[in-house]
């Protein structure tokens, strides 16, 4: 379940030249924490963005492209296993776990 997620939020949100696997592996668990904490939040599906936006979080712009695509996906979980589980945590290890794997596809992709 967390394989195409994790691709896709590797695709839309283009790692920097400077930046480690760690830091942008961190960065996405960010994202995924906001909108997490969103839904715990209660707040609508449609504000999440524009809420996220608001607090004017920490990682690169270009993170925040992978909010419309992850806030359903989270939106899709329920409220009470939400609050047992840190997805953030889980699409970290993920990410650093696949990370070779998956820049090979970004590559692919390119060509």
């Amino acid at each position: 379940m967390f394989r195409p997620l994790f691709a896709l939020v590797l695709m839309t949100t283009p790692v920097l030249a400077a930046e480690s696997k760690e830091e942008s592996c961190g960065y996405q668990a960010d994202v995924v924490r906001a909108i997490q904490q969103a839904r715990l939040d209660r707040v609508k599906q449609a504000d999440v963005a524009s809420t996220i936006a608001s607090s004017n979080p920490t990682w690169p712009a270009n993170y925040s492209q992978a909010i419309p695509q992850l806030t359903s996906w989270v939106y899709d979980q329920k409220r009470k296993d939400l609050r047992k589980k840190d997805l953030g945590e889980i699409l970290y290890q993920q990410c650093v776990d696949n990370w070779d794997q998956i820049q090979a596809l970004k590559n692919d992709l390119k060509n």
